[in-house]
């Protein structure tokens, strides 16, 4: 259920963990398989750069997906996000599986879907956070729906909201104009 501006803020300075999906967040979805098997995945630029945003601004970062990727893999090692959880279908379970590793309670920790899959995990947190173009459920059991679909900037909206309610963003950018 979408929270009123006040209460979302509110969850948004708690976050210090961000926890996304794979297909259809820091993807538009779409699967390309090569002749021999071989998967292929287009990622956002601006998207990677918002999650190094958000490893700069303090925030964990972690890949908690059902489809098991060496694409995934790289990608995230590339943006330097520690926690990476392939293969899990059970995404309620997987999400506690990571909580008790990384030590942060459900109050303190995002997860960004797209699909009924997602919604385990989803409903468990402090802030569940639906793309804007998630499955209808999916979208109406979370509490904050972004304004970019998946693949498409979503996750560097996220990143960038996160750490503005958290007073963090305008000196990350500072730097950039220095």
């Amino acid at each position: 259920m979408p929270l009123d501006p006040e209460a979302l803020h509110a969850a948004q300075q708690a976050v210090r963990l961000l926890i996304l999906d794979v297909d259809g967040v820091l993807t538009d979805g779409s699967l390309f398989l090569g002749d021999a098997g071989e998967q292929y995945k287009a990622f956002h630029s601006r998207d990677g750069h918002g999650i190094r945003l958000a490893l700069d601004g303090g925030l964990e970062v972690a890949v908690l997906t059902g489809r098991t990727s060496a694409v995934v893999e790289h990608r995230m090692r590339d943006l330097g996000v520690a926690h990476l959880i392939q293969g899990r279908r059970d995404k309620g379970a997987a999400l506690h599986e990571l909580l008790a590793t990384t030590g942060h309670a459900p109050a303190e920790a995002a997860f960004v879907g797209d699909d009924i899959v997602d919604l385990p995990a989803m409903r468990r947190v402090g802030l569940g956070i639906a793309v804007g173009d998630a499955h209808p459920l999916t979208r109406e059991h979370a509490h904050w729906v972004t304004r970019a679909h998946g693949g498409h900037g979503a996750v560097r909206e996220i990143c960038e909201e996160l750490l503005e309610a958290q007073g963090r963003l305008q000196a990350l950018l500072a730097a950039y104009l220095a």
